[in-house]
């Protein structure tokens, strides 16, 4: 993509502090990033970097203190709570290390949740849920529970669950997390894939390496700004 088409995400001056006085933390020192449709980024730092409030704002689970969160030429700064709330409802797809899914609920009807929220006809959120487990390799495990599911496929179920709103993003904190290594490389060849052959902007925050190795692109923080943004050479 050049860069005279419009950024999906632009980050432009960002700054986040909590509390007051001395008792301020600067979480966000200035944060400059973009993010095109079909990018696969992967964003590192140690402990109290910055990453995890860059993710907060990103999926609109928290405001920044100044500067311009830009999505798709909205200035997302200045929205409601409402507003915000209905931009991560339908266009942001969220996948957590602990997978947060419903125990008791079928791996499908986990899928449809976010469909349930929007109001979308039973049939219809049937045909999505049914159609994003395919996309993750679960066709046949509809109506299992996530008791009845190893630690990969409730990954999977999640990710589905992110994928059937058709998300412009996929925001990923440490999807991998709770899983061996193994199960974990499984996790990101599927993100890989989503994002090589159906074109999904996916962007993971992670501390492994060998993780991030599989994102087109590394940005660093450290002490809330971006120390290091560069494509990135070993690419999966």
């Amino acid at each position: 993509m050049t860069n005279h088409e419009e950024p999906l995400i632009e980050l432009v001056g960002l700054t986040k502090s909590y509390g007051e006085g001395a008792a301020e933390i600067q979480a966000l020192n200035g944060v400059d990033l973009r993010i095109d449709d079909g990018d696969f980024v992967a964003i590192m730092g140690p402990s109290g970097s910055g990453k995890s409030t860059i993710m907060n704002i990103l999926g609109c689970l928290d405001t920044p203190t100044s500067g311009a969160y830009i999505f798709r030429g909205i200035h997302v700064e200045t929205l409601s709570g409402r507003q915000r709330t209905l931009l991560r409802r339908y266009f942001l797809g969220f996948v957590f290390q602990g997978f947060n899914l419903l125990a008791r609920t079928t791996a499908l009807e986990n899928v449809e949740l976010p469909l349930l929220y929007r109001g979308v006809p039973k049939h219809v959120r049937h045909e999505a849920a049914e159609a994003a487990l395919g996309q993750v390799g679960l066709t046949g495990w509809e109506k299992h529970t996530p008791a009845e599911l190893s630690g990969g496929q409730e990954q999977r179920v999640a990710i589905a669950r992110a994928l059937v709103t058709n998300p412009s993003i996929l925001l990923a904190d440490e999807p991998t997390g709770n899983l061996d290594t193994k199960r974990g490389r499984e996790i990101m060849d599927l993100l890989t894939s989503l994002n090589r052959d159906r074109g999904i902007t996916v962007l993971i925050v992670t501390h492994d390496h060998d993780l991030a190795a599989y994102a087109k692109r590394i940005v660093r923080f450290v002490d809330g700004v971006v120390e290091h943004d560069a494509a990135n050479g070993e690419g999966h």
